[in-house]
């Protein structure tokens, strides 16, 4: 009884904090101007719910099990995005329940789909709103993944974890202590991309907006055209420094901090991000420079740097219709949307250190075939792993496309095409935001969708960023009773 209590007395604390952020909105209507009481109104039912549960689930000794633990994480994460969606519900957007919602999910999980069909004379209360879900997603996600999933042992997220009895806790600190260090460097960089985007050339509120959705790798602009709508090369670099930056697993600053200054160079999953972008990078270069005769050297070059970190990311900030380049983009972008970031930071996907693992997988098994006498161990980070991690990181990536392979049959039985089935699925399930083809791509936006879809979407979207796990387990009776 006292796990559950601590379930919904931890929620009604994190709908208080949301229903405190919806105050930021409520005096951006006074500076502009707009005549509603969304934010107020959504405001007070939030923290109103919020301060119900925590009065009603006060408890001296607060403790959590396992599976509570698996259940504050998934309703954490619904609930926010729940009420998250009342502002839009209740603004002048004349959005249906599923509408804002399916906005709200997007936001919190930094996904960055909408169904917001023109931006540009959107109220600055939403725009706002959009920008803060997603920068309280990336915080969160950070967060988790660091203190909350690695004690959960999902897909080999333990790698990664920060607080045990073995040495990782002679060099890290403790989880309070890790979560504010996190929160201020997260802040920090906030701040500095907001200087760096009103230094380039934006207004105080554009800068402001984007730089919340760059650090949280979210892509929800301001303007329908993305980044794209400033036609600035400048703009450009800053977001691709700070995609990169809140791409990098949040370990390694709170490594940095601690005085490891060399993390950042011997860290294997930096790396391989830094070789994976290069390698991209040059091959779309290559492909633009052949197919391209319209721009010149430096420009393809930083098109191509642009497109590529942004869907790798996850972020999904867009600056042309990359869906108009021809066939190779559109697989080639697709791939990237698996792959996704580092673990540890705001990005998604399958991340990183996954797909070296598995790598190293069949690399072994290939010498095994070679030296049937030979005896090779696994090693990551100069950690050997064992056959129970291993299992986790292939049971993970097989059921990422199993599930991937749902989310696309159901969008086709809805009347999708098969473009915008397929992306639309890996958009969801790696948190992208845009997808692919005429409907959701890049001049495209899912309000079409029709509201089954809209909703499997977001089902997708909420399994994709808490690492699938996490929510499918509590379907099962079999885990309630163990």
């Amino acid at each position: 009884m006292n796990n559950s209590k601590t379930v919904f007395f931890s929620i009604g604390a994190l709908l208080i904090i949301l229903g405190a952020f919806m105050l930021i909105p409520f005096f951006v209507q006074f500076i502009y101007d707009e005549q509603n009481s969304t934010f107020l109104s959504s405001a007070s039912v939030t923290v109103f719910i919020g301060i119900l549960l925590v009065l009603t689930n006060l408890e001296e000794k607060r403790k959590l099990n396992l599976q509570h633990a698996f259940l504050l994480t998934t309703l954490s994460w619904l609930s926010i995005a729940i009420f998250g969606s009342l502002p839009f519900l209740l603004s002048n957007l004349n959005l249906s329940l599923v509408d804002s919602f399916f906005e709200s999910m997007s936001g919190i999980t930094t996904t960055g789909s909408t169904i917001i069909t023109n931006l540009d004379i959107t109220p600055k209360s939403i725009l706002i709103w959009r920008a803060i879900l997603q920068w309280l997603g990336g915080i969160g996600i950070i967060v988790m993944a660091i203190t909350i999933l690695p004690l959960l042992n999902i897909g080999g997220m333990q790698l990664f974890r920060v607080e045990s009895s073995d040495t990782t806790e002679k060099i890290l600190p403790k989880t309070r202590e890790v979560t504010l260090i996190i929160s201020t460097i997260y802040l920090i960089l906030t701040l500095v991309c907001g200087i760096a985007y009103w230094s380039a050339g934006m207004n105080v509120f554009d800068s402001i907006a984007h730089a919340m959705t760059t650090i949280a790798t979210g892509g929800f602009s301001t303007y329908s055209n993305s980044i794209g709508y400033f036609q600035n090369p400048t703009i450009e670099i800053i977001s691709i420094i700070f995609i990169v930056l809140g791409s990098i697993p949040f370990i390694a600053y709170l490594k940095f901090v601690k005085g490891d200054k060399r993390i950042f160079f011997k860290d294997v999953q930096i790396k391989g991000l830094i070789y994976i972008l290069i390698i991209s990078v040059l091959l779309m270069l290559l492909y633009l420079m052949v197919s391209n005769k319209e721009y010149n050297f430096l420009e393809n070059l930083r098109i191509s740097t642009f497109n590529v970190v942004s869907v790798l990311s996850g972020t999904g900030y867009v600056t042309a219709d990359f869906s108009s380049w021809g066939k190779f983009p559109l697989i080639f972008f697709l791939f990237l949307m698996f792959i996704g970031g580092c673990a540890g930071s705001t990005t998604c996907g399958i991340k990183i250190f996954r797909i070296q693992i598995l790598g190293k997988i069949v690399l072994n098994e290939i010498k095994k075939l070679v030296y049937p006498h030979g005896i090779f161990s696994l090693k990551y980070n100069n950690e050997k792993i064992s056959n129970t991690f291993v299992n986790s990181i292939i049971t993970f990536i097989f059921l990422y496309f199993f599930i991937f392979f749902i989310l696309a049959a159901l969008l086709s039985l809805n009347g999708l095409d098969f473009i915008t089935a397929i992306s639309g699925a890996a958009s969801a399930i790696s948190n992208v935001g845009p997808g692919l083809g005429d409907i959701i791509g890049p001049n495209g936006n899912f309000s079409d969708l029709p509201n089954f879809s809209k909703l499997s979407l977001s089902f997708g979207m909420l399994l994709g960023r808490l690492e699938l796990f996490a929510v499918l387990v509590l379907f099962f009776p079999s885990f309630w009773r163990s």
